[in-house]
């Protein structure tokens, strides 16, 4: 019965996603930069003179990313832009299904229409589409490179990665996982590709080192618009620094005092481990860098889907309130209420990304308190689940497919 409802309902928001208001676009263009330093690079044109001045979206893939996107300027720039929109569709859809696949959800199960329908009614997914933003594959990379890991090919694992970085470098963070677990064939393929792809771009380019002179530094800067990390909105607001700083070490400390729980705990139940840890470095990266955009949001799927674990960290409704302030594509600007609407709009994902850390670290401290209480430390720290009355995820699938 669910699955009646849920498919031809996800179907049409995919549907709408790409064809409607993708097609449509937004006053913010992503698209735009990226096909003009791909022009550029195969007219043997400066590529890294953009103006930073402006609030408008700048080119700052490195050169090796140059080189990936070059064939996107093969075509005029309206087909080709509708090109990258199916593309990063199509990958975002691939990548829950693998994703589903990864949890043995199957595509038969109802859990697979509602996470499609969910997954393409985020904010994150809808801009990435409509701003036309490389979201879509860099999720597939991210999904490929923990399902590999967990399949153990290090090779073509740090492959899927490597190929992310060589673009942009969100899921740079994510190499602390194979790093801690003694992986190091990873890192042979998720450097060596991006080192290789650079080397080969750099004599290509007309301007490479204009990169590192003035793109580098710009990507170290803090901006004031469009950043929803702590020290973008403290920028934004006029926070004091040593208040930004503050708190960016509040939450430093919590992500690290959350990752040594679970590695110290969890480390042995990779498929928790994997997309639990990968969640929280993530955002802590967010959080703590000096740029971060709510559509990176994308990322935490892997983590948002150990939900159909029974020992998942975010079975709690406040991680979803969490959930809710980075992935909702509600606006709260409002007429009526102007200061209160612009900071519960401006602020939102940030509260979103801080909260989820938040959280994850209570219910670990939660559970090793109980353990201890209860002398079963040596066991691990996951609560004492009665079977009899807590199903296993693949027994509650079973039961939603009955119905």
């Amino acid at each position: 019965m669910i699955s009646y409802v849920m498919w031809p309902i996800a179907v049409m928001t995919v549907l709408n996603r790409v064809l409607v208001k993708a097609v449509n676009g937004f006053r913010t263009d992503d698209f735009t930069p990226v096909y003009q330093a791909a022009l550029a690079f195969l007219n043997r044109r400066p590529v890294y003179d953009a103006n930073f001045s402006s609030v408008d979206p700048h080119y700052l893939y490195p050169p090796s990313g140059t080189l990936m996107i070059a064939p996107l300027a093969v075509i005029d720039p309206e087909r080709s832009r509708w090109l990258f929109i199916s593309i990063n569709a199509i990958a975002a859809v691939v990548a829950l299904y693998l994703l589903l696949k990864l949890f043995d959800v199957a595509l038969s199960s109802p859990i697979t229409p509602v996470v499609l329908f969910a997954a393409f009614s985020t904010e994150t997914v809808t801009n990435t589409l409509v701003f036309t933003n490389i979201n879509g594959l860099v999720l597939l990379g991210e999904v490929a490179f923990l399902g590999l890991l967990l399949k153990k090919k290090p090779y073509w694992s740090g492959a899927a990665i490597g190929l992310t970085i060589a673009v942009k470098p969100t899921l740079a963070p994510l190499l602390l996982l194979p790093l801690v677990r003694k992986e190091w064939r990873v890192f042979v393929t998720a450097i060596g590709i991006p080192l290789v792809l650079t080397a080969v771009a750099i004599p290509l380019i007309v301007d490479p080192w204009d990169f590192v002179r003035r793109t580098v530094p710009y990507l170290g800067e803090t901006r004031d618009y469009f950043n929803s990390s702590i020290a973008g909105n403290a920028l934004y607001y006029g926070l004091p620094e040593w208040l930004s700083v503050g708190l960016r070490g509040v939450f430093a400390i919590i992500v690290v005092a959350t990752l040594y729980l679970l590695w110290k705990y969890y480390r042995h139940d990779e498929l928790f481990f994997l997309m639990t840890a990968s969640g929280v470095l993530l955002t802590a990266s967010w959080l703590l860098s000096s740029l971060a955009q709510m559509y990176y949001s994308m990322m935490l799927f892997p983590f948002l889907l150990t939900v159909l674990l029974r020992n998942s960290t975010i079975r709690n409704w406040p991680a979803w309130l969490a959930a809710y302030g980075f992935l909702s594509y509600d606006s709260w600007l409002s007429g009526r209420w102007p200061t209160a609407g612009r900071a519960a709009e401006y602020m939102k994902t940030t509260f979103g990304w801080s909260l989820l850390l938040i959280v994850v670290l209570c219910v670990l401290v939660g559970r090793y308190l109980a353990a201890k209480r209860e002398g079963r430390l040596d066991g691990g720290i996951d609560p004492v689940f009665d079977d009899a009355r807590t199903p296993s995820p693949a027994l509650e699938t079973k039961v939603a497919e009955k119905y």
